[in-house]
Formats: structure tokens, sequence, C-alpha cells
């Protein structure tokens, strides 16, 4: 489906993101997979491994985490396996055990969660799910790795016989030891071990008194180490034993080994189907560090990243701490070919490589960091022309293997290439490499083949501007200080600030301008135009963004001002609600007094009901049937209205509150009056005045008038006579 030659990926740094890879797996031959990882020849193949990589993605933040599936490699066991008449050892039978159960437990989590992973479940569903394998090697070996008692009858006698003797070589060394220690013939360590077995440690001045087998002595010779004669006999006993042992284990590990034999296309069929999901695992790993996504991938022929990362430069910024300037890039018919220029350290290598290499990653199965809104088709060939090509092993020069690659390029370009050149053309006489350039450029236009170059020449910017479906475009710099901002602008050539950044940098004025003689003066004065635009263009990028945050505050403080309208106008609906009700209440309140009066004066009881009976059929022939949506919305404005009622009333409380407590304050705060006959007084918390007629110690006889009270005269109030 797709070719790429190992030049592009060198050129793209390929091997960078394969290495990544490799280190996030956790088996040996998971890593050896990473590293091989080349672009998918068919398209159902690469659409599946991305769909299985964007699934592992997903459960990292769901519940249904994907169990472990770590396993080391059982390869050379299998060859072994494959051996007529071989047998396994105990560590192979360990790791064979482990693959099986591993494989198995994930099969079952898939099958159980397909609807979670039903890529990754596609993947295991040709897989057998067994439990014999493990039963085999579980009746062999406990959880240790060692060999059961119970593996055979034969063992189990063997190993039962070989514990008695065991015990009858510590019951007769025990004997042996207490026997020559009390005879003094024994030095003070007494017994030691040499050759797995326990001696004596006789002093040499006695070893003829020691019956038994001597098997050393002390580098001084001081001490000779013997094994007592009533022990060596069972020791004899106990070597045979363990050679009845060996035998019996070789013929169970025979026998285990047979019984595993049929199931070696199935074991390589798990350490497969588990290194697959190892890969899987360390892309997904690698997309969640870089935060990349599966973008989508369509028929029609258009190239969309928005917001593109460089994946290698990221991660370095991530770890520097450093800020990394996404791009966003567009290819599709109508604008096939994007002509990059502008000054050097600007980004437009970067920018080129960025896109090369994340078609690249994707059409190999790999997440790339991307917006959400992406989308790409699948290319049949990707072709390369980055950074030095001088080949030191073929004596060519720098610009004879471009012309070389430019050949190459000629050969398989069609219309479902991507070609990314940097710095197209450079390398020999700019006005006939310029002129080739060019030429090469209307071949691969003519093709209509999808590509991005960068270039310093002016005629094939000129080219990009003439050409109905190739476009300009170049990185933006800030117009004062010439700082490259990392951003590419779709639309217009870039130029190359030659002069300007010369000025920058410190060279005299003077031999600027001898320089600019040099050369004809249209292409300083076109130079210098394009420089003026790129200027204008970041001039008028910043009064965009500008205006847009002014929109944006404008259009916040407009839906303030809707709301508030919206609450005014609610209000007042709701008051003239209130008011009409008010109104009416008001009108059969003085329908009513009119009606009293009347019977008030005439006394007739018929004439009143008469009158009461009309007014309330005048009423009910103004009234509506209320539907029960009505009803509500009614029950509704009135509970709100009482609402506001009350918070009226209990503002108008608070506010009484507040004026009486201020009221008794300023009168506390008044110098008290001695009151006296004859002064006009009032209660504190009552409105009508008196005279003192007489006071008697603490109380006052006060005359309102019509009738007299006694006061106590700390409750009296002094009015001033008017």
């Amino acid at each position: 489906m797709i070719s790429v030659t190992n030049k592009t990926l060198q050129d793209l740094e390929f091997h960078t993101i394969l290495e990544t890879i490799s280190n996030k797996c956790t088996t040996e031959i998971g890593q050896q997979k990473a590293q091989e990882i080349v672009p998918f020849k068919d398209k159902e193949a690469l659409l599946l491994e991305l769909a299985q990589t964007s699934e592992y993605v997903a459960s990292y933040s769901n519940n249904n985490a994907i169990p472990n599936h770590g396993f080391e490699s059982i390869t050379k066991d299998l060859q072994f396996l494959g051996i007529e008449d071989s047998f396994l050892d105990a560590s192979s039978f360990k790791k064979i055990a482990h693959v099986a159960e591993t494989a198995n437990t994930l099969l079952l989590f898939l099958r159980k969660f397909q609807e979670y992973y039903p890529k990754l479940y596609f993947k295991s569903s040709t897989i057998e799910n067994t439990k014999e394998i493990a039963k085999h090697i579980d009746t062999v070996f406990d959880k240790y790795g060692e060999i059961k008692d119970s593996a055979s009858p034969d063992l189990v006698n063997i190993r039962r016989n070989m514990q008695l003797v065991r015990g009858k070589i510590n019951q007769s060394f025990g004997t042996a030891l207490t026997q020559y220690n009390s005879s003094g013939y024994l030095d003070d360590i007494k017994e030691t071990v040499v050759e797995n077995r326990r001696v004596l440690a006789v002093l040499a001045m006695y070893r003829k008194k020691v019956k038994g087998s001597v098997l050393g002595s002390s580098k001084t010779g001081s001490i000779v180490y013997i094994e007592p004669e009533a022990t060596l006999r069972y020791s004899r006993e106990l070597s045979d034993l363990e050679q009845d042992e060996r035998e019996e284990i070789i013929r169970i590990l025979k026998k285990l080994t047979n019984q595993i034999r049929p199931y070696k296309d199935l074991l390589l069929e798990y350490q497969n189907f588990l290194a697959a999901v190892d890969l899987i695992s360390a892309k997904a790993k690698y997309a969640n560090a870089i935060n990349a996504i599966l973008p989508t991938i369509t028929e029609e022929k258009r190239l969309y990243f928005r917001e593109a990362f460089h994946p290698i430069l990221y991660l370095t910024n991530k770890v520097k701490n450093e800020v990394i300037h996404p791009q966003t890039i567009e290819l599709d018919n109508q604008s096939r070919i994007i002509v990059i220029s502008g000054p050097n350290a600007g980004g437009k290598t970067i920018s080129l490589k960025t896109i090369g290499l994340l078609q690249l990653m994707l059409q190999s199965g790999i997440l790339i960091p991307v917006h959400e809104r992406s989308s790409t088709f699948l290319f049949d060939r990707i072709l390369t022309d980055i950074g030095d090509n001088q080949s030191i092993e073929n004596h060519l020069s720098t610009y004879s293997y471009r012309l070389k690659n430019m050949n190459y390029f000629l050969k398989k370009c069609n219309s479902k290439t991507l070609f990314l050149i940097d710095e197209f053309g450079t390398g020999s006489d700019p006005e006939l490499g310029g002129a080739l350039a060019e030429t090469f450029l209307e071949e691969f236009y003519a093709r209509e083949a999808f590509g991005i170059i960068t270039t310093h020449y002016t005629n094939l910017k000129i080219l990009a501007n003439e050409l109905p479906f190739a476009t300009n475009a170049n990185m933006l710099f800030d117009e004062k200080t010439l700082e490259p901002l990392y951003k590419l602008h779709l639309g217009q050539a870039g130029s190359s600030f030659t002069f300007e950044v010369a000025q920058k940098n410190g060279i005299p004025f003077g031999l600027i301008n001898r320089a600019k003689k040099k050369i004809e003066g249209s292409k300083v004065r076109f130079d210098k135009t394009i420089a003026t635009l790129q200027k204008e263009r970041s001039k008028l990028e910043k009064t965009s963004q500008n205006l847009k945050e002014e929109e944006s505050k404008a259009r916040e403080e407009s839906k303030k001002m809707e709301s508030i309208n919206a609450k005014i106008q609610d209000k007042l609906e709701r008051y003239q609600e209130l008011y009409d009700a008010n109104q009416r209440l008001i009108y059969l309140g003085q329908r009513l007094d009119d009606i009293s009066e009347k019977y008030f004066n005439n006394k007739d009881k018929k004439t009143l009901i008469g009158d009461f009976l009309k007014m309330v059929e005048i009423e009910n022939s103004k009234r509506k049937k209320i539907t029960k949506r009505e009803k509500i919305a009614k029950e509704k404005v009135e509970k709100q209205i009482i609402e506001e009622v009350k918070e009226k009333v209990a503002e108008i409380r608070t506010e009484k509150k507040e004026k009486k407590i201020k009221a008794q304050k300023n009168e506390a705060e008044k110098p008290k009056v001695i009151l006296k006959v004859g002064d006009r007084v009032r209660m504190n918390d009552g409105k009508a005045i008196g005279t003192i007629d007489k006071i008697e110690k603490n109380k006052a006889t006060v005359n309102y008038g019509i009738f007299t009270s006694k006061v106590n005269l700390d409750q009296l109030e002094y009015i001033q006579p008017v």
C-alpha cells in the first residue's frame, strides 16, 4: 500500500519514535517488534491496528483496565520441544505455565468485555482458550516451581525412604558425636560439613581412634574430618535413593514434555498474541505521553492536521519545561503544493518534518498528536529530501546527490504521493539551480502530487503564486524584533529578511547598502515588499486577536444586559398583573360598600340579595375558563409575588427595627428632663398626651382630660410646649 525508503525514515527520524516505543515494551519480543515497525502495506490491517491502539488508550480512562500481559520468552523452549525424545527442565515449564495462564486470562477478559474492546477482542477471537496446559503442569509442579512428591507413586516412596534414611544418619551421627566428644578426641568446633555431608572435627593425634571415612583435613593439618562408620553406611543408602529420585524426576519430566508437546503451536500463538498486545500497549503509553489520537481517515484526498505537534520535540520540550508551538496545515485538491519561505531558524524545516513524520507514524499504526477534528487520507508513497545530502561514499557533492534524488522523485511521483523537500534548489548557481527547481516543481504539479517544500528562491515563490492549485506560506516573525513566532501562515510568501537580519546583527549600514546595489533593484524591491507584507500581516494578526478579545467581552456584556432586561420585563409584567388584581378588588370593595350603604338606609333584604346576586353574575360573566397550565402559571406568579412581598415586608421590618433601635439610642443619649407638676407628657410607647397633676414618690398622676392614670415616671416622655 505504501512505499517508503530508508532515506525517508532517516530524514524524518522515525527510528527515534521506534526507540521510544520499544522502551515502553515490557517484553524482549515486544521491544524487538517495536524496532521492526514499518508502514503497513494493507489498509485493513492498518485501520485495525490503529483502532486497537485507540481502544487500549481508552482503557486508561475507564474502570475495565486490561490485565497484565508480561511474560518471559519461551522461543528456545518451544524449539527444544520440537526435538523428538527431548525433555524440558523445571524452569522451562514454569515459563510455559506463566505464558499459558497470562494468555488465557487475557482471552477471557476480552471475551467478557468485547463491547468495550471489540477490535482487541477480534484479535483474540480465533485463539483457543484451554486450561489443559496449566492442569498438566500443576499436576507435577507446586506453586514454587518444585516437583511435587505426588508427581508419581514411585517418587512418593523414594522421598519417604530418603526422609527415613536422613533420620537414621542424624541419629547415628549424634551417637558418634557424643561418644568421641566424651573421649576428648574432637576439636572445639566438634563437627562441620564437607561435600554436603556431616563430619566429625577429629584432632589429628586421635585420627586412628575414630572409625570412619576421612573426607579431608584443615589447612594446618591439625584437624581431620571423618564421617563416622555407622553414618557412612546410611549415607551410601541415601546416595542410592538420590540417584533413584533423579531418574524418577527425568521420567516424570519426559512424560510431562510429551503431554505438553501437542500444544507447541498453541503456545507459540499465545506468545505471539501477548507480544502483539505488549506492542499495542507500548504504542498506547506513547500516545498517552504525547496526547495522541486517531484522526479521521477518509477516502477524500485531503490532509488536514490541526494543532499538530512534532512528537520528538514535544517530549523534549516537556522535559525542559519549554513551550512548543503547534502547526495547522491543509493539503487538498485545491491546494496540493505549499511553498514555505522566510528566514532560517523560523521553523520551516520543523513544520515540514512534523507533517511528514505524523503521516508516516499514522500509516505505521501509531497514533499522532493532533486536534480531534483532524483528518487525512493514506498516501501510496512518501518521498523526502531533507538535510545535508552529501554522499562521501559515492563521491557525490550535495547538488549531485540532490539531483539523483530528484530523478528518483520523477520516477516514483504520482497523484497519491506526498513529497517533502527542504531548501529546494540549493547547492548550485542560484539562477540555474532555481530554474531547474522551478521545472521540477512544475512536473510534480502536473502529476497532481501533494507536497510541501521550503525555499529562499524568489522564482519558486512567484510560481506558487501563479499555479492555481499551489500556494505560498511563511513562518511569521515579530515585525520589530525579527524574532520567529513559529507560526505557519498560508497564502503569502515569506521574506528572507536578509538585510534586516544583517542590520539587526550589527553589520554596518554602509556595507548593507553596497550589497543592495550589487543585485537587481527589482529583487530588492520584491523582497522588501514581501517583508513589508509580512510585517503588516503580523500587525493584522495582533489587531485581529485584540478585536476577537473585544468582541468576546462585548458579547458577554450583551448577554448580561439581555438577562437584566428579561428580569426587568418579567417584574413589570408581574407588577401589572398585581396592579390589575388590586384594581379589581378595589372595584368589588366599592360595589359591596354601595350595596351595604343602600341596605343600611332601606333595610330591604330582598333588594340586598338581588343586588348582591346581580354583582356576582356580572363578575362571573367576566371570568374565563382557566386551563390547568394557566392555573399553574398563575399560581407560580402569585407565589413569586408572595415571595417578593415577604422579602419586602422583611426589609420593612428590618428597617423599622433599625429605626427603633436608633431612636432608643438617641433617646438614651438625650439629657434626662426632671418632670414636675404641670408638664405635658406621654408614655414611651403611646400617642396620647396628658398633664401631670400630682407626683407621689416614683409615680405620677397624668390627666388626659377624659380620664386620669397613674404611671411610673421612667415610662413618661416630656413633651415640649407648643
